[in-house]
């Protein structure tokens, strides 16, 4: 079992105290920052992944329980078959003056599995990707306004709704954002709304209806959606001439191949997909109707990277790993292990927690004053036992069986230690962040 010290101690924790003298907020994105899980003890780097493990930079073993690279890595780190193709493209070139083929497959591939849609366009990241799908609504519809539910990236577009109130964003996954840098001229166009409160959203638009360009949900995410919901979000966006634009960067690839929207029957104009759907490797994709697509010839939109070979390859051996393992059904099965493994485990201590999330995005939280306390002892007691365990379990086809009972051991362990703990003897190092903070440079 690793010690506290040890953990502390570790090359990785050093590294990062390197890092944030070098760069802004330490990582390039927010969820993988060391204080998201247990500051000062969280490994932060790794040398090599494989399958569900993760080796530190002091060669430590850990089964990564946890977040599997923010969602992406849906069939494992370094999965032999897509890694395969990928070399095989970098072999014969990741770049040149002419396209790669691969693009158009991948849009034959990705319209086959959604027939309601009839084109695409690439990007290489999902806040890029959601730029760009905001853009092609804003230019079909010559609209400026965009009402949205959920998280949707670090574009100007969504964080402008913080220019008009503050708390805008605080109700939509991201706490304490600020807009500094975002052009005060955005104010008012990019309004939030509660996805569950469609006479709410009507209220909203009244008046407005000849400004909105787009409606931008996640359809699911933190449970199935409500087919009855998403019907009537359908029928307001065609009611006012809006763009029904969904989110699938989280939700994509989780309970089905391609976007769960396939499981409501209800179709967009446009969806936006990325993380899972190359398995780790950079790329998304913008899925649309043909009338509505064709408006990003009336704008412009077009970078270098979003033609290079690696993307489509990894996204195309992705999705036939994926369909060729029916993955779907390992992905929900373990992820209702693990909601069991929790309850079990919360059960025997006599811990309160709740439960949240789809099967395949399961989550939990204490139900406790000291909630974040305890949480922060959680990871770091489940990092001592070889494990990177959080509050969140984003399943890949690489988990086993016998991961989840190692898991289910380690985590029933875990809660009997933090049940027998007083809250003055919770922590001894710093409690978690739940959500932005500004890091300095220390």
């Amino acid at each position: 079992m690793n010690t506290l010290s040890e953990l502390m101690g570790s090359k990785g924790v050093e590294l990062y105290r390197r890092a944030k003298a070098l760069m802004p907020g330490g990582t390039q994105l927010l969820s993988k920052r060391p204080e998201m899980f247990a500051p000062e003890v969280w490994p932060s780097y790794y040398s090599r992944a494989k399958g569900c493990r993760v080796w530190d930079l002091d060669d430590r073993e850990f089964i990564d329980m946890s977040i599997m690279g923010i969602g992406a890595c849906i069939i494992g780190y370094a999965d032999d078959e897509i890694d395969a193709a990928v070399t095989e493209a970098i072999q014969r070139g990741v770049m040149s003056s002419l396209n790669c083929p691969e693009e158009v497959e991948l849009a034959e591939a990705l319209i086959e599995l959604h027939p309601w849609f009839d084109m695409v366009r690439y990007a290489r990241s999902g806040g890029e990707a959601m730029g760009l799908a905001v853009r092609i609504a804003r230019a079909y519809t010559k609209r400026d306004v965009v009402l949205f539910s959920g998280y949707h990236g670090w574009n100007d577009w969504y964080l402008a709704a913080n220019l008009a109130d503050e708390a805008g964003l605080d109700g939509q996954l991201m706490p304490g954002l600020e807009p500094n840098g975002v052009p005060r001229g955005l104010t008012g166009t990019a309004i939030p709304f509660d996805v569950n409160d469609i006479e709410s959203l009507r209220q909203t638009i009244k008046g407005k209806e000849r400004e909105i360009a787009a409606i931008v949900i996640e359809p699911a995410r933190g449970a199935e959606a409500s087919e009855e919901c998403l019907s009537k979000l359908r029928d307001i966006a065609s009611e006012i001439g809006a763009v029904l634009l969904f989110d699938e960067i989280t939700s994509g690839y989780r309970m089905c191949a391609g976007g769960i929207h396939r499981r409501y029957e209800v179709y967009p104009d446009i969806a936006v997909f990325a993380k899972s759907m190359a398995n780790g490797y950079a790329m998304a994709a913008i899925v649309g109707t043909e009338e509505v697509m064709q408006a990003a010839q009336t704008t412009f939109i077009s970078s270098t990277n979003w033609t290079d070979r690696i993307g489509p390859v990894a996204a195309l051996a992705t999705l036939d790993r994926y369909q060729r393992a029916n993955a779907q059904d390992h992905l929900i099965d373990s992820g209702e292990q693990m909601k069991q493994i929790w309850r079990d485990a919360a059960a025997t201590s006599g811990l309160e927690i709740s439960i949240s999330g789809l099967p395949t995005l399961p989550g939990f939280g204490f139900e406790h004053e000291a909630a974040m306390e305890l949480g922060t002892r959680f990871t770091i007691e489940m990092l001592r036992r070889g494990f990177l365990g959080f509050r969140q379990f984003k399943p890949a086809l690489a988990h086993g069986q016998a991961e989840l009972d190692a898991y289910r051991a380690a985590a029933k362990d875990v809660f009997a230690v933090l049940a027998g703990l007083s809250e003055a003897d919770l922590l001894e190092t710093p409690v978690a962040h739940s959500g932005f903070h500004r890091l300095t440079k220390e």
